[in-house]
């Protein structure tokens, strides 16, 4: 049987976490969406979830290999959603960097892209995202080849797009930076929807020199990825609950 390097296990073991995470949030649409993740020491490849499972059932060793050209690389001869393929193997190939891609359909990060104003600095949260999200907008279901490249184009070397009218995606130097930005992008659109209702729509804006000031305080000298702090503990409550995600 085939050992997996120690490496890729690790990469597995977040990967699945960060999916079972996601369904305990109600991140989660069904069967629906994507989380994948760089293989270490093989360029080109990466981890992606088995089409038809549901978040809160993938696992480590279920996760499946494929190249950026959407091709099953593991033997398994397992399904993966086109879209997946689609939208994650460009960005997989265009930015190394953006070992984790994470796309969702959450609730809040909908609502917020179908915003002509997008992410507003209105609160704490959104000042770690704000400028750093470009803008894609909506062609329908599937991604062609020039999409793909008006994609890679809106992302650049930020850490997210708003796909409009249809959900938020970030891309992460880790699983764990992609997860937290995820967490922080999907509070600050709750608190900027809520506080736009309660104030007609023009909330108060934190001035841009203190956006400015507030992001390289939170990059912080080394500009360590995100989630160094958050992860451990996320992956401990999930030892306790659920362990069987790394299998």
């Amino acid at each position: 049987m085939h050992k997996i390097p120690e490496a890729e296990r690790l990469m597995r073991r977040d990967l699945a976490a960060a999916y079972r995470l996601a369904a305990r949030r109600g991140w989660d649409d069904i069967v629906w969406t994507h989380i994948s993740a760089a293989v270490p020491g093989e360029p080109g490849t990466y981890l992606i979830n088995r089409f038809g499972q549901r978040f809160d059932e993938i696992t480590a060793s279920s996760l499946v290999k494929v190249d950026v050209q959407g091709r099953v690389v593991d033997g398994s001869g397992a399904r993966v959603n086109p879209s997946g393929f689609a939208i994650h193997g460009c960005i997989h190939a265009a930015r190394p960097d953006a070992v984790c891609v994470l796309h969702l359909h959450t609730l809040w990060g909908q609502a917020l892209a179908a915003l002509p104003q997008g992410l507003l600095p209105c609160s704490q949260p959104a000042l770690r995202l704000s400028g750093r999200l470009g803008r894609h907008a909506y062609e329908g279901l599937a991604f062609a080849p020039d999409e793909q490249q008006r994609l890679v184009a809106a992302l650049g070397r930020l850490d997210g797009v708003l796909l409009e009218n249809h959900g938020p995606l970030l891309v992460g130097r880790t699983v764990a930076e992609a997860f937290v930005l995820m967490h922080l992008l999907e509070r600050a659109a709750q608190v900027q929807l809520a506080a736009m209702a309660a104030t007609g729509g023009a909330p108060r804006l934190v001035p841009p020199e203190v956006v400015a000031l507030t992001q390289r305080q939170w990059s912080g000298p080394a500009d360590a990825p995100e989630g160094e702090d958050e992860w451990p503990a996320l992956l401990r409550g999930l030892e306790l609950t659920d362990p069987g995600y790394a299998d």
